[in-house]
């Protein structure tokens, strides 16, 4: 059964995916994959290698990680498997969809619902205090009241 490898701290710069591939041709048969922007086609700091074996993979990680690569030492470790989540976003994507990924970041959208709440909210013109702290900002209106008389 094949291993997907994490290889992290890549560059963010144009990166060939043989340059990658020649610093392994020690290891035999590996594939690998630079995963890259899809604007500017540059790397985003991580590719996958795919080895033949788990005690291949473990030899592997013990003899690259750490080792320099265009001035920055990799990070390698054993990919995990794509959550629910992401599988859903990967067929979608017409990827397949068991294959292990890196670690994804949480996206922004409940950042962008704020806000378009909070523009909702001022459009209507019906801006409250949050009613929690009604009675603390009452307080602090009298005492700010107070200080500028």
């Amino acid at each position: 059964m094949s291993i997907r490898l994490y290889v992290g701290n890549l560059p963010k710069e144009e990166i060939d995916r043989d340059a990658l591939a020649n610093m392994f041709t020690e290891e035999g048969q590996v594939s690998t994959k630079v995963i890259k922007d899809r604007k500017t086609g540059k790397c985003r700091g991580f590719a996958f290698v795919t080895v033949e074996s788990d005690e291949a993979a473990d030899r592997f990680i013990e003899k690259y990680n750490g080792q320099s690569f265009m001035d920055s030492p990799l990070k390698i470790e054993k990919a995990l498997p794509r959550s629910k989540e992401d599988e859903g976003a990967a067929s979608a994507e017409g990827t397949s969809s068991n294959s292990p990924s890196a670690p994804k970041r949480k996206s922004g959208s409940k950042r962008n619902n704020k806000k378009s709440n909070n523009n909702t909210q001022k459009q209507q013109g019906n801006i409250q205090p949050d009613p929690r702290w009604a009675d603390e900002l009452a307080k602090l209106k009298e005492m700010l009241a107070s200080a500028n008389n």
